[in-house]
């Protein structure tokens, strides 16, 4: 397994990048965002990679952080989530977006990437909502606004999860919102 690499970015592009790693040309596939991050050509990069094996050929991905990885590596288990459209996921999404998502059930905003239709955004919610810490059931009203502050202060969709557990949902949001930190002990 290639765990990441280190090297002179040689070429970046459209969803690809080659690092050139002690005299050898790697070409790595990966997310627009983390080609955007990458360094003028000439500069020394690092990227964190995945090798996926087929038959026919061997095809290096790469990722700008350990995050971007791990999902790619969650959406790849899913039936129908090849690693092009696994790519697509991250290069539409942010990590966190496809997390608020899933946890939240938010079919529309997955299917907002390009090969994504409504099928299979509901596979990737049901398959990945326990993985990535969703609830069976979606928030509404000011517990949703909450767990939308509890995402974005940067606490885990499990996390917020645990926070939320119990809180009755007929309160006002800064309340409810108050309630939640102290759950966590931020508050």
């Amino acid at each position: 397994m290639i765990a990441f690499l280190e090297g002179r970015v040689a070429e970046k592009g459209a969803g690809r990048a080659v690092l050139d790693v002690g005299g050898v040309g790697y070409e790595v596939l990966a997310p627009a965002s983390t080609v955007a991050k990458l360094p003028a050509i000439g500069r020394s990069a690092r990227l964190l990679t995945r090798l996926h094996v087929r038959e026919d050929q061997m095809t290096l991905y790469g990722f700008a952080t350990a995050e971007e990885r791990t999902l790619f590596d969650l959406l790849v288990q899913v039936n129908g989530v090849g690693p092009k459209v696994a790519l697509s996921f991250l290069s539409v999404l942010a990590p966190e977006a496809i997390r608020r998502a899933v946890a939240g059930g938010d079919v529309a905003a997955l299917t907002v990437v390009p090969g994504v239709g409504k099928k299979l955004a509901e596979r990737v919610l049901v398959e990945l909502r326990d993985k990535l810490g969703g609830e069976a059931v979606p928030l509404a009203g000011p517990l949703a606004d909450v767990r939308e502050a509890l995402l974005s202060l940067g606490l885990s969709a499990q996390e917020a999860s645990e926070a939320l557990a119990g809180l009755d949902g007929d309160r006002p949001v800064e309340e409810l919102l108050r309630e939640a930190l102290r759950r966590v002990g931020r508050g």
